[in-house]
C-alpha cells in the first residue's frame, strides 16, 4: 500500500484511563473522550432498539445530528457522541 502522507499516529498521547460502566458492566475509557468512541473502543455496538422492528442500533454519526447513539445517564436521554467520558459515570442502554 502507497502512504501519501506520514503515518503520525504512533506520535497520539491519550489522556489517562477512567473507569465508567455501561449495563452494569465495568468499562474503561480515555478521560475527556466522545462516550460513543470509547463505548465502539470497548466492543460496544448495539446501544438502542430501533422502534418500528426492534433492530439493533447505534452511533452512526458521531455528531449528533441523528440521536442513534441515545443513552440514559443519570435518568435523562443523552447523545452519547455529545457526552465525554469521566470517572464513576454510569450509562444505561435504551434497549
Amino acid at each position: 500500500m502507497i502512504r501519501l502522507v506520514p503515518d503520525h499516529s504512533a506520535r497520539i498521547q491519550r489522556s489517562e484511563k477512567v473507569p465508567f460502566t455501561f449495563d452494569g458492566v465495568a468499562l474503561m475509557g480515555c478521560a475527556d473522550e466522545n462516550l460513543a468512541a470509547a463505548l465502539m473502543q470497548a466492543g460496544v455496538l448495539h446501544l438502542r432498539n430501533a422502534p418500528g422492528d426492534g433492530a439493533p442500533r447505534g452511533a452512526f454519526c458521531m455528531m449528533a445530528l441523528c440521536q442513534e447513539c441515545v443513552v440514559f445517564v443519570d435518568g435523562q436521554s443523552v447523545e452519547s457522541c455529545r457526552l465525554t467520558v469521566s470517572p464513576g459515570l454510569v450509562v444505561k442502554s435504551r434497549r
